[in-house]
């Protein structure tokens, strides 16, 4: 059973993320549409402002928000791993069910394999916006 607020964007929203102080949390597909009030919880959870992907950092986490008309997922998941650590992962933001510019979970799916990355968790992330938790498939090496 879910305990996750209805909303998405309540208070431990980006911990629900598994977010934490001094994160570095890169943002890519930045537009008018995207849920301010997430980006903040972010940025008072990290401590820090998120760096755009102009930025030559590594970084934790790549938030990358996603609409069905901006291009090719699996080229634009491909280019987010670059900047990741190790340990990093991807939250794909994409409008929700019903909503303009929905993704298909199937699409996602697929652009996920394209780029060698597994979806590991979903939430909600706002009235309007749900998140895929994606990360590097697991070598068979042993954990640290």
């Amino acid at each position: 059973m879910s305990t996750t607020p209805p909303s998405g964007n309540g208070p431990g929203v980006a911990e629900r993320m598994g977010l934490k102080p001094s994160m570095i949390v890169m943002e890519i597909g930045y537009d008018d549409d995207v849920d301010d009030d997430l980006r903040g919880l972010i940025e008072d959870c990290t401590g820090g402002d998120l760096v755009t992907e102009d930025s030559d950092e590594v970084v934790d986490v790549v938030l990358v928000w996603y609409r069905e008309d901006d291009g090719d997922l699996g080229d634009l998941l491909v280019d987010a791993i670059g900047p990741l650590a190790d340990d990093g992962f991807i939250w794909l933001l994409t409008p929700k069910r019903g909503r303009a510019a929905y993704v298909e979970p199937s699409d996602i799916a697929e652009a996920a394999s394209v780029a060698g990355l597994s979806q590991t968790s979903i939430t909600t992330a706002g009235t309007e916006w749900s998140a895929a938790r994606l990360a590097g498939r697991k070598s068979s090496g042993a954990k640290r």
